[in-house]
């Protein structure tokens, strides 16, 4: 099942209530989307107290792209809850961005006030090392779309907490920060491109997290944001050099999942068939 289209928030609400049943626990406080190669970070947290397929929950379809596990975890940590997802769903899978925004808006009406996003994703700045983590400061939308829906008017000045970007510096001073791009994929970008976004102020290139972390927001009642998207203690690694920044003929990334991709309607300029990303 994906994300409805008409009605996303219904949806979510209808997961978050699912969500409390698998779980035992009324409301959770902070979300954490693991990108791909972030799963063994998840694994630092201990056992979790409940675990189960995202397919589980309405809305959620199951995980199309290898390094994505499809799975959701809840953790009692300290006096906390956190809620984990083992992958996300991306645009380029052809199901819209309700279904790329639906595990946030999930994790919001199950309770969560902090928003941890995870990817990994592609570093353009000189110096960069495959694996080093970055803290994404701001984002540029290359996908030609929003997970906003109607005439909200939103805010997204301060949409990565720096309150949560200082504290991840406070753990790691040597954190570097860095503008996330994201294209809709699922090819890689030319060198053209990534020319391109450099001249635009971009330090990192992915598929993911930026329909993401802009979906929470006309839900926040608090106009400063309780809801704000940040990665994880270090951010996205910056996985791989980007086109034209590697030599030629190197793999940059991630594969599907083995076995048949099932068929899904393909979004503006999508494929329906191949996926790989972040």
């Amino acid at each position: 099942m994906n994300a409805s289209v008409t009605d996303p928030f219904a949806t979510a609400d209808a997961a978050a209530a699912r969500l409390r049943e698998l779980t035992g626990v009324d409301s959770h406080d902070v979300a954490l989307v693991m990108g791909s190669g972030w799963a063994p970070a998840a694994e630092a947290l201990g056992a979790p107290e409940a675990e189960f397929l995202v397919t589980e929950l309405p809305g959620f379809p199951p995980a199309a792209v290898e390094g994505h596990g499809g799975k959701i975890r809840s953790y009692k940590i300290g006096d906390k809850r956190a809620l984990v997802f083992l992958g996300r769903t991306h645009y380029y899978e052809g199901r819209g961005v309700a279904a790329v925004a639906h595990g946030v808006r999930t994790a919001v009406a199950a309770g969560c006030k902090t928003v941890v996003l995870t990817n990994g994703c592609g570093g353009l700045r000189e110096g960069m090392k495959p694996g080093q983590p970055v803290l994404i400061s701001d984002h540029l939308n290359l996908t030609a779309t929003s997970p906003i829906v109607g005439a909200n008017f939103v805010d997204l000045t301060d949409l990565y907490s720096p309150r949560l970007r200082a504290m991840c510096k406070e753990i790691d001073a040597t954190l570097e920060e860095g503008v996330y791009v994201q294209f809709p994929g699922p090819h890689y970008e030319t060198p053209a491109e990534i020319n391109m976004i450099r001249v635009m102020g971009a330090d990192l290139v992915g598929m993911s997290t930026v329909l993401e972390a802009g979906s929470p927001r006309p839900w926040v009642s608090d106009p400063a944001g309780a809801v704000r998207g940040v990665p994880a203690p270090g951010g996205p690694p910056a996985s791989c050099r980007c086109a034209g920044l590697r030599p030629s003929g190197a793999e940059p990334g991630l594969r599907p999942l083995p076995g048949p991709v099932p068929p899904r309607p393909a979004g503006p300029g999508l494929r329906t068939s191949g996926p790989t990303g972040t």
